[in-house]
């Protein structure tokens, strides 16, 4: 879309990381933001940028290894350190490993521009060249070019120059918040923030709080003012994951932020004003939820103007080469190893296993090959329960359901753990509650006992 120049901008410090966005957007370039190394290396993997500018002194991973990842993995990509503790052993290090600029804080906007305007110059353009419309194998960091994923991307692309809500359905694992990012980075508004909040990982009596921001006593503990997560995302995107784990009081106050486009902290009386693009998603039945009670049918309708539907692995398994190709490459790179080297027979063997666990757990998969694996992988090595028979034809006026036949699976890998359902849902690459939950729903039986 964007020819720009882009620079991805890393400071744990929010009124900086704003600052910085404020300042670059004013040279004419494309800004994206993280507020850790994490998050930084994940938008560094979604697509190229031209320059990152880096704090170095941060909670946790600190810029320096951030510095030394780009060096690694993105030698192309140059970087600007920019630091409010200067240190001359720190500015030889960074500089040492690959950083072609280092200013200190504070600075002036001209200081900055100097130095940035100094690091693009010396560089070729970062440009993506354009994409046809079919015959892509990613897409903002997603796999695949099986028919069902081009049709992804046109629904993806046809999102870029409007602000409609968007409801992302799939079963766990499948990429749903890889979605929401392609669907924001590839919008006019990709400058703005992103920000991710999984409603199912937050208390409910928390949620409320996390999203509108509440003012100082508005309920104990609320020793200052907070914004929420609606005003960080201002002019940006945030995308709900699980949706469904809302309780009534966040489903009302969702619903008139969509209604009004404005939003009143917990605590205040005083309504302000934002714009921002939902994106839900959730593997939860919210037609049964509506049916139940537990989910506002009006709220659901708002948040599904656009539906999108995520295929599973099993119904895609074109694409299975291409993406053990793809995390073969990354975690042979992050290890700094050889690539796991699979034999058609193997890979064969992979594409026919069904993967209830979807994409994540392929790349779970794949990944402890590489750690596991310096020479060729050999059938044994597979899992006893990838090597098991597939499940025989239905007999005459027999007929197995797709949930029939997962349950089936996650027996067979049940049973290879000793029944250990902590291990079972690390080998499907799901948690244990959306193991329970299948093994609840599924038709028939009992969810059996165990760790």
């Amino acid at each position: 879309m964007n020819q720009r120049p882009s620079v991805l901008l890393v400071d744990d410090a929010p009124d900086m990381l704003e600052l910085l966005r404020r300042n670059v957007l004013a040279m004419g370039l494309v800004p994206y933001t993280a507020a850790n190394v994490v998050d930084a290396i994940d938008l560094l993997g979604q697509g190229a940028v031209d320059l990152v500018i880096t704090d170095l002194n941060m909670p946790g991973i600190g810029g320096i290894q951030l510095v030394r990842y780009i060096s690694q993995h993105h030698p192309g990509i140059p970087v600007l350190v920019v630091t409010g503790y200067p240190n001359i052993q720190d500015a030889v290090q960074v500089m040492k490993l690959g950083a072609v600029e280092y200013i200190t804080k504070p600075f002036t906007q001209d200081e900055l521009e100097r130095a940035v305007l100094n690091v693009i110059q010396r560089q070729p353009p970062t440009v993506t060249p354009a994409k046809e419309a079919e015959g892509r194998t990613s897409f903002h960091g997603i796999v695949g070019g099986s028919p069902v994923m081009q049709a992804l991307y046109r629904m993806i692309e046809r999102t870029s120059a409007n602000r409609a809500t968007v409801m992302v359905r799939g079963e766990s694992g499948t990429g749903k918040e890889m979605v929401a990012r392609a669907i924001h980075y590839n919008s006019t508004f990709s400058a703005a923030p992103f920000i991710a909040v999984n409603c199912g990982a937050i208390p409910d009596q928390l949620l409320e709080s996390e999203l509108f921001g509440h003012m100082k006593g508005a309920f104990t503990g609320a020793v200052t003012n907070r914004v929420g997560l609606f005003q960080a995302a201002d002019g940006g995107t945030l995308f709900l994951d699980e949706i469904g784990n809302a309780s009534a009081a966040v489903q009302a106050k969702l619903l008139r932020v969509i209604q009004d486009k404005e939003v009143t902290m917990l605590g205040s009386t005083k309504p302000q004003k934002v714009q921002v693009r939902l994106i839900s998603a959730s593997n939860s039945d919210l037609g049964a939820m509506i049916r139940q009670g537990t989910f506002r049918e009006d709220l659901y309708y708002r948040l599904n103007l656009l539906e999108m539907e995520l295929p599973t692995l099993r119904d895609r398994k074109e694409d299975i080469p291409l993406l053990v190709q793809h995390f073969n490459e990354r975690y042979s790179k992050e290890l700094g190893k050889p690539q796991a080297r699979i034999p058609a027979s193997v890979m064969a063997a992979i594409q026919h296993y069904s993967w209830p666990g979807n994409v994540r757990e392929l790349e779970h998969f794949i990944h402890r090959l590489v750690i596991m694996k310096d020479d060729a992988v050999r059938m044994d090595d597979l899992p006893t329960y990838m090597k098991m028979e597939a499940p025989r034809p239905a007999a005459s006026g027999e007929l197995h359901t797709l949930a029939e036949v997962e349950r089936q699976h996650i027996m067979r890998v049940l049973e290879a753990v000793g029944q250990n359902k902590t291990k079972a849902a690390e080998v499907l690459g799901i948690d244990r509650k959306t193991l329970r939950e299948k093994l609840k729903n599924a038709p028939g039986q009992n969810a059996p006992s165990g760790t």
